[in-house]
């Protein structure tokens, strides 16, 4: 080719429009839930995946990355490891951005996450076997402290399991033992491996009539324990409820965001979501960015409150 036909060549090439930017999504999007199928969080999560797909005719799925008994913390560095790309999201309890960063877990530390919205606050119960020796926290109370009495729960550095500690100091008790479950279900109390366990209600409703309930864990009764008080109504500076949310690295950009909120938004104002919600007892709904960033800054003082009780 001779210089005239190059130059040529070349001034056409510059003529044409530079080929678009790939939009997102346009490859397969993981939503890594950390804890096994078939709690709330997995649920929501995968009727977002499910929109997402529908929406965009990408791959979505959700992946279960259980901890072993360790808490949500391995699924969570798996996303604080990936490109931040919005490829690879997180649905992740408050444990991941209010205790992970500060636990010795290098990939967590200074938190590299920040949330998208916040959607889900869990219907947490304190549950025991039906023919348990008491049936309020005051009476668990005075049992415990002339009887052994083991607490099952979600892993050490959870706040679920802190706050139930904190409660024990708070009522003047202590359990004689305490163990991590991945799941706690209505296997884990007919089993006999513990005398209570803190969980969500969605977990043990199978069995939910052959339990009793002590205490919830939420800001309100559960609709479907009206009887059940809450922790606040136990002992009013525990007051506490615990939610989950979908979280990206900081670094992922911010059209990548608004396309996740925007079917994650859809999806929690459906009349699917809204059924979940009457069927569990679970508070469903959004809180964006700002919103849920106030949300954190609320629960790191009740945590700070909770820390208190447990002497640290």
């Amino acid at each position: 080719m001779n210089k005239l036909a190059q130059i040529s060549l070349a001034a056409l090439v510059s003529a044409l429009p530079l080929a678009a930017a790939a939009e997102y999504p346009e490859k397969p999007v993981e939503f890594i839930v950390p804890w096994p199928p078939g709690d709330l969080e997995d649920i929501l999560t995968r009727m977002i995946a499910d929109d997402l797909q529908k929406k965009y005719d990408v791959p979505a799925a959700v992946v279960n990355k259980p901890g072993g008994g360790g808490g949500p913390f391995p699924g969570a560095v798996e996303v604080a490891l990936a490109p931040a790309d919005g490829y690879t999201i997180g649905s992740f309890v408050i444990d991941v951005p209010m205790v992970g960063p500060y636990i010795g877990i290098p990939p967590l530390e200074g938190n590299p996450f920040e949330p998208v919205g916040i959607f889900l606050s869990y219907p947490f119960v304190l549950a025991a076997p039906g023919d348990a020796p008491y049936s309020t926290m005051e009476e668990l109370a005075a049992y415990a402290r002339d009887n052994d009495v083991t607490l099952g729960h979600f892993g050490d550095v959870t706040s679920p399991a802190r706050h139930t500690l904190a409660m024990a100091k708070a009522l003047d008790f202590s359990y004689s033992a305490d163990t991590a479950f991945d799941a706690l279900d209505c296997n884990t109390l007919a089993s006999g491996d513990v005398d209570v366990i803190n969980t969500t209600l969605q977990l043990i409703r199978p069995c939910l009539d052959d339990l009793k309930i002590l205490m919830s864990v939420t800001n309100a009764r559960i609709p479907l324990l009206p009887e059940v008080p809450t922790a606040a109504e136990v002992y009013p500076d525990l007051g506490f409820s615990t939610w989950n949310g979908l979280f990206v690295h900081e670094d992922t950009p911010q059209d990548v965001r608004d396309v996740i909120a925007g079917v994650a938004q859809e999806v929690l104002s459906s009349d699917a979501a809204g059924q979940v919600a009457e069927d569990t007892g679970a508070e469903i709904y959004w809180l964006g960015f700002d919103e849920s960033n106030a949300q954190m800054e609320k629960d790191a003082a009740t945590m700070a409150r909770i820390a208190g009780f447990l002497g640290e």
